[in-house]
């Protein structure tokens, strides 16, 4: 995968066995995550050349234990990050490539032959991306027209799991009280000021009632300093912030710093709108007026359903009605159904 700004700070939670656990616990499949024995966790290099698409893989390959009608074996979780801003269809096709190169890495690396056989993978997608994940989830649904029924069963498949982080409400994340989770939230704040400083607020409580605390205050500490730089935050010297739980006052008194700027910015652009606004309606108030005065001129009283007519015109129209009432006999003639 062609690596993109927001990779190098997940890719680094990603090689925590605690976050790899959050992420299965928390928003993989229930029945899946339950049979993983998180203990045997084991870290594998992704690093490798894809021939196909000349690019080199840099994402996470963990393999865990699972057991199930009692056997026990390994399966490979491939974490496929993909932060990009726009959906790529072809997902199918790259996660099937992926996962054939690591295949033959395994077999190249020794860690299994063609004999001993190729071990299963869970392919997981994490996208953080603002629009919402539109690509096939499996090769198959890629071939169209469906190939008839002789020819079903020598197609490819291979589905991938997504994990689509935007998707996640407030409250969905609330009940995952988990330090991935809180920074699913941060993620999920964009460049809102306020939002962002509730979500560091909630991240911050977790971390403390965390029982590794330090150890996770370091990794979420190192994480957040590169999201706040990401996000521009000049305000906040990035360099003084070492751990969360130690600086978390300085960070709030930054953080409410920012989001008054925000909010002085905002009231600043209401308050231009609102003059444009009131000079828009001053104007459209003044030609009403013109028209007015023209129909009592030519016509004697204003009639109620002509006043209705008056107040619920624009601008435009009250123009063309000025122009018109000059070469009018009758309002009709102005004012037609």
């Amino acid at each position: 995968m062609a690596a993109h700004h927001h990779d190098t700070g997940y890719k680094e939670l990603f090689s925590h066995p605690e976050f790899v656990q959050q992420l299965m616990e928390g928003f993989a499949p229930v029945e899946i995550a339950e049979l993983m024995n998180f203990s045997t966790l084991k870290k594998y290099n992704g690093h490798y050349i894809t021939p196909l698409f000349e690019e080199k893989i840099e994402d996470v390959v963990w393999s865990v234990e699972v057991t199930w009608e009692g056997t026990t074996q390994r399966v490979f979780l491939f974490i496929l990050l993909e932060f990009q801003s726009a959906v790529d269809r072809t997902m199918p096709i790259r996660m099937m490539h992926y996962v054939a190169c690591f295949y033959s890495e395994l077999l190249k690396q020794k860690a299994t032959t063609p004999g001993k056989g190729l071990p299963p993978v869970f392919p997981l997608v994490l996208y953080n991306g603002s629009k919402p994940w539109t690509a096939p989830q499996d090769i198959y649904e890629m071939l169209q027209p469906e190939p008839p029924s002789f020819l079903q069963v020598y197609q490819p498949r291979l589905r991938y799991y997504l994990i689509d982080e935007g998707r996640y409400t407030h409250e969905e994340l609330g009940l995952r009280q988990t330090p991935l989770s809180g920074v699913f939230g941060v993620e999920n704040a964009g460049e809102s000021w306020q939002a962002l400083q509730n979500a560091v607020d909630r991240v911050v409580a977790i971390i403390q009632a965390d029982p590794d605390k330090e150890r996770i205050d370091r990794i979420i500490t190192r994480w957040l300093r590169r999201h706040l730089s990401r996000l521009g935050a000049e305000e906040i010297n990035l360099k003084r912030l070492d751990s969360l739980m130690e600086d978390k006052d300085m960070l709030a008194e930054n953080l409410e710093n920012l989001v008054k700027k925000e909010r002085l910015e905002g009231r600043q652009e209401g308050r231009q709108e609102g003059e444009q606004l009131g000079i828009q309606k001053g104007r459209l108030e003044e030609a009403r007026e013109v028209v007015r005065r023209q129909l009592a001129l030519k016509f004697g009283d204003v009639p109620d359903w002509v006043e209705a007519r008056l107040v619920q015109a624009d601008h435009d129209r009250l123009k063309g009605w000025m122009r018109d009432v000059l070469f009018a006999t009758h309002l009709d003639e102005i004012f037609k159904p």
